[in-house]
C-alpha cells in the first residue's frame, strides 16, 4: 500500500520524469523532465523538481527505473546513476519507496488499453483493426535502450513479468540481412536486440547498411523527410527487424490480448510501420502464422505511457503481482 502523496519516477538512460499524485483518483501532477547526465544522483533531481512545484511533500515514491531490480542497488543500464530505495526514502523522509523496471508501470499502464474504442487517441494500430481477448498482452519499446515485459492474467490478479529481452543475440533471417549483418558492429563480440533496436541501434544499423555514423535523430528525419536513401533504408530495415522481434515475443508470452509499442523512436516512424514490413515480419511465424494475423499490434503515441501505470499501481496495488525493491521504514524487502 502507498500513502498519499505518491512521487512518480520514470528514470531511464538519458531523461529522468517526475510527478506527484496527491490522492487516488487525482491527476497526477508532472514536476519535470530532467537529463539524467545533469545530475550525480536520483536524489539530486528529486530535490529540483520538487523545489520547482507546489506540491505537497511526498509521503512515499515508485520509481520505474531503466535496469534490472536484482538488490538494495540499482546501477541504470546506460547511465552513471545508482538509485537505492533506502536512500531516496530516508533522503525525503518517505514511509516506504518502490524500485521497479522502467517497462512494469508500462505494462500496467497497458492492461485497460483498448486499441478499438476509446482508446483510439492515444494508440495506433498498424495492419489490420482488430480487438484483443482477454489474454497475456506484451510491451516493449525502443528508446535509448530495448525494454520488454509481459502482462498476464494469474487467477484475480495480472501478473507483470519485466525481461531483459534486450540484451539477448539476435541475428539474420534473410538474404537482405545475411549480406549487411558482418558490417554491423559488434558489443563485446555480440549484436543484441538492444544493440540495432535502440537509439544508439539506428547509428549502428546506418552504419552497417553503408551509411554514415549519423546520429539518430537525424537518421529519423532524414528518413522520414525522403532526402535521405540511405537513412530511408535504415528506417525500414529497423521496422522489419521490430516487427521480427514483436512477433517472436508475442509467441514467447502467448500474446493474444496485443503487443503496445512505446520508447521514443517508434512514434516518429509510423509512416514506415504502416508501410507493410513491420506486419508481415510479425506475422510470419510458420506453423502459427494464421494465429499470429489475429494479434493487434499497436504504439502508443502518448509522450509518457508509464505515468498512467504509476498511478494504477499506487491507486490499485490489490490488482497487479509484480517483482522490485520495496523499502519502508521498517526494513527493506525484495
Amino acid at each position: 500500500m502507498f500513502e498519499f502523496p505518491v512521487l512518480f519516477g520514470d528514470i531511464g538512460g538519458t531523461n529522468a520524469r517526475f510527478a506527484v499524485q496527491e490522492k487516488p483518483g487525482a491527476e497526477p501532477v508532472v514536476l519535470a523532465h530532467e537529463k539524467t547526465a545533469a545530475y550525480p544522483d536520483p536524489s539530486a533531481a528529486i530535490r529540483d523538481a520538487l523545489a520547482k512545484s507546489k506540491v505537497a511533500p511526498p509521503r512515499s515514491a515508485i520509481l520505474a527505473v531503466a535496469a534490472r531490480v536484482d538488490g538494495p542497488a540499482v546501477h541504470l543500464t546506460n547511465a552513471h546513476w545508482v538509485i537505492e530505495g533506502e536512500r531516496i526514502g530516508r533522503d525525503f523522509g518517505l514511509a516506504s519507496c518502490r524500485i521497479v523496471n522502467d517497462y512494469v508501470p508500462v505494462a500496467a499502464g497497458a492492461a485497460d488499453l483498448d486499441p478499438a474504442g476509446r482508446d483510439r487517441s492515444i494508440l495506433e494500430q498498424i495492419g489490420p483493426t482488430l480487438c484483443p481477448d482477454g489474454g497475456a498482452r506484451l510491451v516493449l519499446g525502443p528508446g535509448t535502450g530495448f525494454g520488454a515485459a509481459g502482462l498476464v492474467p494469474y487467477g484475480k490478479q495480472l501478473a507483470i513479468v519485466s525481461t531483459e529481452a534486450g540484451h539477448t543475440d539476435f541475428g539474420p533471417s534473410d538474404a537482405e540481412e545475411f549480406a549487411f549483418w558482418p558490417h554491423l558492429s559488434r558489443i563485446e563480440g555480440r549484436i543484441t536486440v538492444e544493440s540495432l533496436l535502440s537509439g544508439p541501434g539506428l547509428t549502428r544499423l546506418h552504419a552497417g547498411l553503408g551509411g554514415a555514423e549519423l546520429d539518430p535523430k537525424d537518421i529519423t528525419e532524414r528518413g522520414m523527410s525522403g532526402e535521405d536513401p540511405a537513412a530511408q533504408r535504415t528506417l525500414r530495415v529497423f521496422s522489419k527487424l521490430l516487427g521480427r522481434l514483436c512477433g517472436d515475443l508475442a509467441l514467447t508470452f502467448l500474446a493474444t490480448g496485443g503487443v503496445y509499442i512505446g520508447g521514443g523512436i517508434v512514434p516518429r516512424i509510423l509512416d514506415v510501420l504502416n508501410e507493410g514490413a513491420f506486419r508481415q515480419a510479425f506475422e510470419h511465424k510458420p506453423p502459427f502464422a494464421d494465429r499470429m494475423t489475429q494479434i493487434p499490434t499497436c504504439v502508443i503515441t502518448i509522450a509518457d505511457p508509464a505515468l498512467a501505470g504509476l498511478s494504477a499501481l499506487a491507486c490499485q496495488p490489490e490488482r497487479f503481482a509484480y517483482d522490485g525493491q520495496h523499502w519502508t521504514a521498517k526494513g527493506t524487502d525484495q
